[in-house]
């Protein structure tokens, strides 16, 4: 396949790219900064741009197989996901390229708590308040798109580097929760979740959830 990622060189995005061309597919690392360049892997085919951007997203996603984003705002400037969102989407519209997008888990319900949403959550990190209804806002807008086909990836509570297992549980919009009620996954395995999706799509215009 013919993938183009942005933010390439992000926590998320870099996993994606190795886990990507590991199995084989021709990659194009997007990064706004060119200076980054020597980060990206050297079989990667490194291209400036910007996903907020519509002009950069349709030049750059043209003859594609697949978009995947998985940028994030910097502190204080939450509100910019759901624009870059916005942009992704009108440019993907003028290419009909298919976008897969790592999201957040604002949005989830909480087992058991009877439809609250993570976010919802009393007791729900007051620091990281601004950015999950950020991501939140960020959802709405793509359900609200119909001429993209679009995936939705919200991972669980907990998302931090780790180890590759190859192995995942999937969920649709529900926060998944094991035996001990831990609620997360490596990044690694999210890149993994997010590459079995782009290689066997399962998901179109739906949200989904993975956790170890």
């Amino acid at each position: 396949m013919r993938i183009t990622v942005f933010g390439a060189v992000g926590a998320v995005g870099s996993r994606v790219v190795a886990e990507a061309l590991s199995r084989g597919h021709e990659v194009t690392a997007v990064v706004r900064d060119p200076a980054r360049f020597p980060e990206l892997p050297a079989a990667a085919r490194a291209r400036t741009g910007d996903a907020a951007n519509p002009e950069d997203v349709a030049a750059l996603s043209a003859g594609q197989d697949l978009v995947i984003s998985a940028t994030r705002p910097a502190p204080g400037r939450e509100g910019d996901l759901v624009a870059t969102t916005r942009a992704l989407l009108a440019g993907l519209a003028r290419t009909g390229v298919r976008l897969l997008l790592v999201g957040g888990a604002a949005t989830l319900t909480l087992p058991g708590r009877g439809g609250l949403t993570v976010v919802e959550d009393p007791d729900f990190p007051a620091d990281l308040r601004a950015i999950a209804l950020a991501c939140a806002d960020q959802h709405q807008v793509c359900r609200a798109e119909t001429g993209v086909d679009w995936a939705y990836l919200s991972p669980p509570a907990l998302l931090e580097p780790g180890e590759r297992t190859g192995a995942y549980r999937l969920g649709r919009d529900e926060l998944l929760i094991d035996a001990d009620g831990n609620s997360a996954i490596s990044m690694e395995d999210l890149a993994v979740a997010l590459l079995d999706e782009a290689e066997r799509p399962a998901h179109h215009r739906t949200r989904f959830t993975v956790a170890h």
